[in-house]
């Protein structure tokens, strides 16, 4: 009775000391495991940006008539007639997406005095057209000749082919942009890229049309001297993240 007790306590510490034993193994291993999986979890975010220039090429107008008078009938009429004889004449030179952009007749007044007087009525009519360029002081100053007494926006855009050409020439620059830093900062670490895990293109929205002051057309001076529409700037952005 006292062996068969004694082996009887034995074996339950036996069987502990096993459960301890593979227990630490596992937890062994289950640090190894994590340890590789933090080392191949390491990852660098970077953004990098790129700008591509173009020439403009087109010309966005918008341009029309205002009168004043005393009378808001031969004001409006005076204004229609006008703009008919520019309609026509834009017409004639074949300009591209032409259309009224705004019609007005509103009362004038006179605040002197510490009053309001009123003296007459003042009526608007404007359009709005694109066309190239190198087209456009001539145009503007024959415009003019035909009626039109008021400039409200000069605009230059590139054309829609040649934006879409400049947004992937950006997203190219931007992307090497990423890459350059990411390697610039991991040199300088002692680690070295292993892949690109993810990318996210944050935009190649296209550029902004450049735009002159508005003026009226009797003292804009436009036709004395050349006009140049310059350069547009697409800007895009991308982020890479890279696995190290």
């Amino acid at each position: 009775m006292g062996k068969m007790s004694q082996l009887s306590l034995h074996q339950p510490l036996k069987f502990f000391s096993f459960t301890l034993a593979i227990a630490s193994c596992l937890n062994f291993i289950n640090s190894d495991a994590a340890m590789a999986q933090v080392q191949n979890s390491r990852i660098l975010t970077v953004t990098g940006n790129g700008i591509e220039k173009i020439a403009t090429s087109l010309t966005n107008v918008q341009l029309g008539v205002e009168v004043s008078g005393k009378d808001a009938t031969i004001v409006q009429q005076e204004v229609a007639q006008r703009s008919s004889q520019l309609v026509d004449f834009l017409r004639s030179r074949n300009v591209n997406q032409l259309k009224t952009t705004g019609i007005q007749l509103q009362p004038n007044y006179d605040y002197s005095d510490r009053q309001r007087r009123l003296v007459g009525y003042i009526g608007r009519n404007m359009v709005s057209f694109q066309i190239k360029t190198e087209d456009i002081g001539s145009l503007i100053d024959e415009a003019v000749n035909q009626g039109a007494t008021r400039i409200n926006g000069v605009s230059f855009t590139a054309s829609e082919p040649a934006i879409a050409i400049a947004q992937k020439e950006a997203l190219r620059l931007a992307t090497q942009d990423a890459q350059q830093q990411a390697e610039a900062v991991l040199n300088a670490l002692n680690f070295s890229a292993k892949e690109i895990v993810g990318i996210q293109i944050n935009g190649a929205a296209p550029p902004q049309p450049r735009i002159m002051r508005s003026q009226t057309a009797r003292n804009a001076d436009i036709a004395e001297s050349p006009i140049v529409g310059g350069e547009q700037e697409v800007r895009a952005s991308v982020t890479l993240e890279i696995q190290y």
